[in-house]
């Protein structure tokens, strides 16, 4: 979910700046029905990096949200974060850092973020 991509940063040893967000390409998207918590969304919305969720939402075509969280929410504006959030699936690609270009590919909906012992 790009919940979870929100969350992500490159941990490759020396790799500390520009490793957040991590840039997705070769991406297949895929929409799961989840069930709609208002409370739950809410709450969402105070803990994400927002700049790095609109980003990505905008660089995969999903949404284009506004570039800074508005004062007020209402429920339409809920229900947008909640299917861009929730409901979109990264089902596969790569994540790549910006910073030292290192790949992390997603397969079956899962990014494997392991590293190599050099890289640790």
């Amino acid at each position: 979910k790009l919940l979870t991509h929100n969350m992500l940063m490159c941990h490759v040893k020396g790799c500390s700046t520009d490793n957040f967000p991590l840039r997705i390409e070769e991406a297949e998207l895929e929409q799961v029905e989840v069930e709609f918590n208002e409370d739950f969304v809410r709450r969402l919305l105070t803990k994400i990096d927002w700049p790095a969720f609109v980003q990505t939402a905008f660089a995969l075509g999903v949404d284009q949200l506004p570039a800074s969280l508005p004062e007020t929410v209402d429920d339409e504006f809920l229900h947008r974060i909640h299917r861009v959030a929730l409901e979109t699936k990264l089902k596969e690609g790569k994540m790549i850092c910006n910073g030292c270009k290192h790949v992390y590919p997603v397969s079956d909906g899962i990014p494997n973020m392991l590293l190599q012992e050099t890289e640790v």
